[in-house]
């Protein structure tokens, strides 16, 4: 008894260290299962195993649920970038910027043709004869025509040519001849011709009606 006091007093502070330092490492030892004592405890193996996969568990799951929030608020408050690359798709190239020739089949699919210009009304299209007759002369083979022709065009008409239908009797046609005055018609006035030599007829023509050929415009 008197030995192991004079031990402890004689170690002092030193040997304290060292008791101390031996009693957590066998706490520790007797916690953590190292010691011989309970090594052979299958229970207590089988527990401890439990609670490091629960431990495990809880990690992998608290983890996850934290990417999981950081993505989520990560992506509901950067919504910028994806509107900024939608607005900036570009846009198809015109041929000019390009350098390519533009195609005439679509410029002219895309010209409206132009308005045919008004065609012109022929000056014969504003003369018009109003009365007309014919008489035979020169021994019964000349005609004879007297008529009136009126001119309803804004200007003056020369050259103006007639053709001349003589029929028999009964209706049927015998000849026709043509005749060009020379003379000038001017615009919306009326002018009669009067015993026109037209050309020779048969003996048999009994009728005649003249029309309206051409003419010229002043």
């Amino acid at each position: 008894m008197n030995t192991g006091l004079h031990r402890i007093e004689v170690t002092g502070l030193g040997g304290l260290a060292k008791l101390t330092g031996l009693a957590k490492l066998t706490g520790l030892a007797k916690l953590t299962g190292i010691g011989g004592g309970s090594s052979g405890r299958p229970e207590q193996k089988a527990a401890r195993t439990s609670r490091s996969g629960f431990v495990w568990l809880t990690a992998a799951l608290m983890i996850g649920f934290g990417a999981w929030t950081y993505l989520s608020e990560d992506a509901s408050n950067n919504p910028e970038p994806l509107q900024l690359a939608a607005a900036a798709a570009p846009e198809p190239a015109s041929p000019s910027a390009t350098g390519a020739k533009p195609d005439p089949a679509s410029n002219a699919a895309a010209t409206p043709p132009e308005a045919p210009p008004a065609a012109e009304i022929p000056p014969v299209d504003g003369l018009k004869i109003s009365s007309q007759t014919w008489r035979r002369g020169g021994l019964g083979s000349k005609a004879l025509v007297t008529f009136t022709l009126r001119n309803s065009n804004d200007y003056a008409v020369k050259d103006i040519e007639i053709a001349c239908a003589f029929n028999r009797r009964d209706g049927s046609h015998l000849t026709e001849r043509k005749r060009v005055i020379r003379d000038t018609v001017d615009m919306k006035s009326r002018k009669t011709f009067a015993r026109m030599h037209v050309g020779f007829v048969n003996v048999n023509a009994n009728k005649a009606k003249c029309s309206l050929v051409t003419a010229s415009r002043l």
